[in-house]
């Protein structure tokens, strides 16, 4: 039996990506969600032309828009049984998706991890906060907890009815270390799959911006500091 395979993509202004992102797909994805997170410009009108279901979440914040989309999810009859998370801006290479779900159907691995390899980017694609940042998050999960992980990245894919389970609260910055904090203290299964990035189509909302750096950095480190200490 295939499994059922959802994709949820949270988005802010990105009519100029994500009509790439939606159409690089793989077909064995079912159903590709866009999650329109106050968008302004014509992001929702050109991912429903691009065939997507596309939700509104005016609440500002990336765990905001992944949580619109589990809601929506959860009152379909037929349940996935993968989620992938995948960025709106173009970053990342969408065909890659049969790769980063490839450990959970082969392998029973619950949660996988797109690990954007220095060797697999595109020069310019990572700004030095975010390298900075991802090097210090990891290492300190891997001090504290023995984390093998090595990213952050946002190109991930779990198995459904084991991200239920980790009741995701993070409503802005902290929902990708957040998710992979709690499948440490689960003890669930996990891996990292090596995958290209290039430079996002735009400037990032995050990384673009000082705010948004440090913002994300003091949300990251939070959580990290809190699991340490609990």
């Amino acid at each position: 039996m295939n499994p059922i395979i959802k994709v949820i993509i949270p988005a802010f202004n990105e009519e100029g990506s994500i009509a790439h992102v939606i159409r690089e797909i793989p077909e064995i994805v079912s159903e590709i969600i866009v999650v329109s997170n106050n968008s302004t410009d014509q992001t929702e009108s050109v991912a429903l032309e691009n065939g997507a279901t596309v939700l509104k979440e005016e609440k500002m914040g990336y765990g905001y828009a992944c949580l619109k989309g589990l809601e929506y999810i959860s009152k379909l009859e037929n349940k996935p049984n993968i989620i992938v998370f995948l960025d709106g801006d173009y970053s990342d290479y969408p065909a890659e998706l049969t790769d980063i779900i490839a450990p959970i159907i082969y392998q029973d691995v619950d949660l996988v991890i797109g690990a954007r390899d220095k060797k697999l980017r595109e020069p310019g694609s990572m700004t030095i906060p975010q390298i900075f940042g991802n090097w210090l998050a990891t290492s300190l999960m891997k001090l504290f907890f023995g984390a093998k992980f090595t990213d952050l990245g946002p190109f991930r894919a779990i198995k459904y009815d084991k991200l239920i389970n980790l009741n995701m609260q993070d409503k802005t910055y902290g929902w990708t270390v957040e998710m992979q904090l709690k499948a440490i203290k689960k003890k669930y299964s996990y891996t990292e799959v090596p995958v290209h990035y290039k430079k996002r189509i735009g400037v990032s909302k995050v990384s673009g911006t000082i705010k948004g750096a440090i913002f994300a950095g003091v949300k990251i480190l939070s959580w990290i500091f809190k699991y340490s200490f609990a």
